[in-house]
């Protein structure tokens, strides 16, 4: 059976990527979707396990040639999706996600629309604040500026199917569990993956 492609967006700050590598190692049936990039590889990452690295002439010729289902351009790095590698990935009956802004959420879900969309909020607008200065690595008119960015990003939240307010790590990350587990016992899949026990609907 197929598997199921799951999305997961926030504003900057929220919490986003620690919940995602919590899902990751407590759900080794969800893998993460694995982008190009133009970017450099920091410390630790490899090429084909973090992302695919490119050079900016690849990437261009892979974006003209229609092979990304979204890409963007962040922080004069360029990120982009393959388009066949999702969709392979779907087939072959594994679980997917995709760390993603609104937007390219958007994109993606017209092309997978059986996929599932988590937006991730904080507590409040002050929590995101005390989080992003916490980090020590932004300046004040960066901070200014991601906050800015966070009240758009956030109006988006009702195109989401579920929301996660990240007040307690802990307690959030059991959301996310939560909604992948809930997934898989939807009628199609739990029919899917195990007929035996659905032999009774087609007897009289």
């Amino acid at each position: 059976m197929p598997g199921t492609l799951f999305i997961v967006t926030a504003p900057s700050g929220a919490g986003k990527t620690t919940l995602v590598h919590g899902l990751l190692q407590r759900d080794p049936r969800v893998q993460l979707s694995i982008s190009f990039t133009t970017r450099a590889p920091r410390p630790g990452e490899q090429d084909g396990r973090e992302y695919r690295f490119v050079d900016v002439p690849t990437f261009r010729a892979l974006r003209d040639r229609g092979e990304f289902l979204e890409w963007a351009e962040v922080h004069g790095n360029y990120y982009g999706t393959s388009k066949a590698w999702l969709r392979e990935q779907i087939a072959a009956g594994r679980d997917t996600l995709l760390e993603i802004d609104w937007q390219g959420a958007q994109q993606v879900r017209k092309a997978f629309p059986g996929s599932i969309g988590v937006f991730v909020l904080p507590p409040s607008v002050e929590a995101l604040e005390a989080r992003l200065r916490g980090r020590g690595t932004d300046s004040d008119e960066v901070i200014s500026r991601r906050l800015l960015g966070a009240r758009g990003e956030m109006r988006h939240v009702g195109e989401f199917d579920y929301v996660i307010i990240n007040d307690e790590i802990d307690a959030a990350l059991d959301d996310l569990i939560a909604v992948v587990r809930a997934s898989r016992l939807r009628y199609e899949c739990q029919h899917q993956r195990h007929p035996q026990y659905f032999n009774f609907l087609e007897q009289d």
